[in-house]
């Protein structure tokens, strides 16, 4: 069987050398601070009253590690729920803010967004200065947040 010859417009164009890969990574801005290594172990004594008092916070040093770009911190929240205590509309004035459910559940009701019930494995992210309330939790409930910068104004507003 005779083999069929290729016409010209089907000719096989010749592979473009690949560029070289760089070795080195972009450039960081210059501004970003060094970070430096951390390290946070669990230790019951280092939960401390924090922003809110129905909670017990467990700063886990990132502020000082990052030059105040990030704040990480576990949230215990305190039983039983107090709706009076708790339930205050409010937003953080940050650019970035994820939570995530370490034990427990909590319930919050965001703008826009509806009320979210949030077991442990769920994570979200709260969008810059979205009104939000906390509406229930369980007794076990804790959290871990990490915020963009560190230092960051927490507005309370009228129920």
């Amino acid at each position: 069987m005779a083999k069929a010859k290729k016409k010209a417009s089907e000719k096989v164009q010749p592979r473009k050398p690949k560029a070289k890969a760089k070795t080195r990574a972009k450039a960081r801005p210059k501004n970003r601070p060094k970070h430096k290594f951390t390290v946070s172990h669990h230790r019951e004594e280092d939960f401390d009253a924090g922003l809110r008092t129905y909670a017990k916070y467990r700063d886990l040093g990132l502020a000082p590690a990052t030059g105040g770009m990030v704040q990480a911190h576990v949230i215990k929240f305190i039983p039983p729920f107090n709706a009076e205590e708790v339930s205050t509309p409010h937003y953080h004035d940050v650019d970035f803010q994820m939570i995530y459910v370490l034990k427990g559940w909590i319930k919050s009701e965001f703008e826009g967004e509806g009320v979210h019930t949030f077991h442990a494995g769920s994570c979200w992210i709260q969008p810059a200065r979205i009104k939000h309330k906390v509406v229930d939790y369980s007794d076990d409930c804790e959290v871990l947040e990490i915020v963009l910068p560190a230092a960051f104004e927490t507005v309370t507003l009228d129920p």
